[in-house]
């Protein structure tokens, strides 16, 4: 209940006012403030989210138990780089959050990968840099060692 009182607060103190939106379609629909200010929120919040930690996710489940094939991808591809620390966000517990992350990075699916805060892609593309090598040297700008490397290593 405090969350909603603060944000109402926000939205109070920003000034914010009932708009008139209109989609893509052309349709035309009236938005409430606090829906925007709402909206508002939850872009700063992901915008702190994807700063949290070096490597930051959104999939549909947990690292534990992906709950779709590209989530798991994207969940094994770290794993094999030996990445075991990283933010987690599971989707499909809220949605505001699901529909949130297409409309923070401007893309339309989930996983979702950032780096150091920075919006990487989605499964296609982390599987492209794996395949292509771009990974290791990415996640060496992050100080993270791949654990491909030392597997290399031993194989020669």
């Amino acid at each position: 209940m405090s969350s909603l009182i603060g944000a109402s607060a926000r939205c109070l103190r920003a000034n914010a006012t009932a708009r008139l939106l209109k989609q893509a379609s052309g349709n035309v629909w009236f938005a409430p403030a606090r829906l925007l200010c709402a909206a508002a929120d939850l872009q700063k919040d992901l915008g702190e989210m994807v700063k949290k930690n070096k490597v930051v996710v959104f999939i549909k489940g947990t690292p534990a138990q992906p709950m779709c094939g590209f989530s798991n991808a994207v969940v094994q591809i770290l794993r094999m780089h030996g990445v075991d620390e990283y933010a987690a966000y599971n989707v499909l517990e809220d949605q505001d959050l699901r529909q949130g992350v297409k409309d923070f990075s401007n893309w339309p699916t989930i996983p979702q990968v950032y780096f150091n805060g920075e919006f990487v892609g989605g499964c296609d593309i982390l599987l492209q840099m794996h395949q292509n090598g771009d990974l290791v040297e990415e996640l060496k700008k992050l100080g993270i060692h791949s654990a491909l490397l030392d597997a290399e290593k031993e194989s020669k």
